[in-house]
């Protein structure tokens, strides 16, 4: 097992398979973004290796992200691998919809398990806006596709000021009075050249709940408050569904933090809001043993950081949210 010094038992790896994306989300990236040359990035083998490796140090929840994951070559075929790999016990995708219509049943039968979907608004104008290239139908489309292949659905949606803060909240709220889908709202979080804009943006969860109670009734704790994962769930009176609150910025949840992140490009980054991070690729490349690299990515995962520390203005400079992963 991994642990870091302050006793927290690390379990949790999210994996970017890429830092592409189909979409230009205002919050996310530039629109003219450069991306790496594929060879910078973890090869195939090299990203099934470092899966074997972390399991074996006890890491049995993992997620793929990007950039948008499901633009990757050989997908389907990572995820089957992936969830065949001894120790892997839950497989998920953060992803953008837009390819689910086509990847949802093949992911699931290659043992995907979740997907976390995002859509921002329902409205197709304002979609447009913060997507800069998208078209909300698409999403729908690989929502209902999801659904079909039996796959868990969470939507998620990040909020701005100014975008999609009113109304747009409501609507994807009310979601969970007919889906039995979890509605998470997220704080928009500061990264790299688009920093300002982010935390001019950020709507904090009271700001939120005070929105959806107001119109669509009382937010019902779930779970005594304890948090599933990084949100603390509500549930409207009746809903199927649930309303889930991820706030890192108002509320951050660093004291149960299990999670690391895998760039793309090979870097074990051990907070999502530090720039601290640990080269596996040279090493791995260079040809570490198994026993080197487990050892370096103990060694990382002792001196993960507390928290983030943006209450003391500390703002990740070196990436962009797409060249994390989410």
């Amino acid at each position: 097992m991994a642990f870091d010094r302050f006793g927290r038992n690390i379990n949790y790896l999210r994996i970017s398979l890429t830092d592409r994306c189909n979409l230009r989300c205002v919050y996310c990236m530039p629109e003219d973004m450069t991306f790496r040359p594929r060879s910078e990035l973890l090869q195939d083998d090299e990203l099934a290796r470092l899966v074997r490796l972390f399991s074996g140090l006890g890491f049995h929840k993992f997620r793929l992200t990007g950039g948008e994951p499901t633009v990757r070559a050989n997908v389907v075929q990572l995820v089957a691998t992936m969830a065949a790999t001894p120790g892997v016990e839950k497989l998920a995708m953060t992803t953008n919809g837009l390819l689910l219509d086509r990847l949802a049943q093949p992911l699931a039968d290659a043992g995907l398990q979740r997907v976390n979907i995002s859509i921002d608004t329902l409205d197709p104008h304002k979609f447009k806006k913060l997507t800069r290239w998208g078209e909300v139908e698409d999403v729908w489309r690989g929502i209902r596709a999801a659904e079909a292949a039996g796959l868990e659905i969470k939507l998620n949606a990040v909020v701005v000021r100014n975008y999609n803060d009113g109304e747009d909240v409501v609507d994807l709220a009310r979601l969970t009075l007919y889906q039995p889908w979890q509605v998470r709202f997220i704080e928009m979080m500061p990264f790299g050249d688009v920093a300002d804009f982010q935390l001019s943006g950020v709507v904090t969860q009271a700001e939120l709940q005070e929105t959806i109670a107001g119109a669509l009734g009382e937010l019902r704790p779930v779970n005594q408050g304890v948090l599933d994962g990084e949100a603390s769930l509500f549930q409207l009176d009746g809903a199927p569904g649930k309303i889930g609150f991820i706030s890192s910025i108002s509320q951050p949840f660093c004291a149960s933090c299990n999670r690391a992140r895998l760039t793309a490009d090979g870097r074990l980054r051990l907070c999502l809001l530090r720039e601290k991070e640990v080269d596996l690729m040279t090493p791995l490349r260079a040809g570490a043993t198994d026993e080197e690299l487990e050892a370096i990515i103990k060694k990382g995962i002792w001196w993960k950081p507390w928290g983030h520390g943006l209450a003391q203005d500390v703002i990740p400079l070196n990436r962009v949210m797409s060249e994390i992963g989410g």
